[in-house]
This record gives C-alpha cells, sequence and structure tokens, in this order.
C-alpha cells in the first residue's frame, strides 16, 4: 500500500515539537517500513550517577508522591533538584 504521507510542519521551538508529536499520529507523516536501524557508538552520557544517603521516611514520601505523578522516584528527585539550583 502506496499511502499519501503528509508533511511535517517546521516547528518553531523543542517545546512546540513535543507538543504537536504528543497529539499527532506519526504514521501519517512517517513510513516506518522505510526506517533504518541507527546506532550511536560515540555518545557519551550526560549525566553521572551519585551516591546519597537519605532517611527511609524521606525516600517513602518520595515514592508516594512520585506514583501519585506517576513518574519514577528518582526523576522526581532529579527535577526538585534541578528546581532548586536553576
Amino acid at each position: 500500500m502506496n499511502k499519501k504521507l503528509k508533511k511535517i510542519p517546521v516547528f518553531r521551538s523543542e517545546k512546540e515539537e513535543r507538543e504537536f508529536w504528543q497529539k499527532a499520529d506519526s504514521t501519517e507523516y512517517i513510513d516506518y517500513a522505510k526506517a533504518e536501524r541507527v546506532s550511536f557508538p560515540n555518545l557519551k552520557l550526560t549525566s553521572r550517577p551519585v551516591t546519597i544517603r537519605l532517611p527511609v521516611s524521606l525516600i517513602d514520601k518520595a515514592k508516594r508522591r512520585a506514583h501519585q505523578r506517576d513518574i519514577p522516584y528518582q526523576s522526581l528527585l532529579k527535577d526538585i533538584l534541578f528546581k532548586a539550583f536553576a
């Protein structure tokens, strides 16, 4: 089947593009049958692990709050730290 694909719009920002793809059906814009597998062998991590000791009760509270937001608790903690030091 040779389906006519829609043209991908030009985005003014990454936020605008993210919002578009959250709502759009990508199969209307991209032919995945023609997709090629790629690898990025020299990709470097942009973060590094750290060890920090926290009270168990604080970790439990973070896990509950993260669960309410449906995100991993470590992502919640990273977001809190980012906002505190931004």
